[in-house]
């Protein structure tokens, strides 16, 4: 049986499959974790950035009391069920 290679601690290889591995301490310092949603961009020859997926509705949501009544939220999801 061959002998493992060994890589430098912050690197992984792409596979056939291109599932690839992320080292633990990356995650760590990026603070991200198991089920977080991250967008995938290219960024030039050999460069991949992975960016935490964000909506920014999320940062609004529940900060205007009364709002849901206002657009009767309720009566149009009903429509939906006709």
């Amino acid at each position: 049986m061959a002998d493992k290679v060994k890589r430098a601690p912050a690197t992984t290889r792409v596979p056939r499959k291109n599932q690839v591995t992320l080292p633990v301490a990356a995650l760590t310092a990026a603070r991200v974790s198991a089920g977080d949603e991250l967008r995938v961009s290219a960024k030039g020859d050999g460069r991949i950035l992975l960016e935490r997926s964000i909506d920014p509705l999320d940062e609004f949501v529940g900060s205007v009391p009364g709002l849901a009544a206002a657009t009767q939220l309720e009566a149009l999801r009903d429509e939906w069920d006709r």
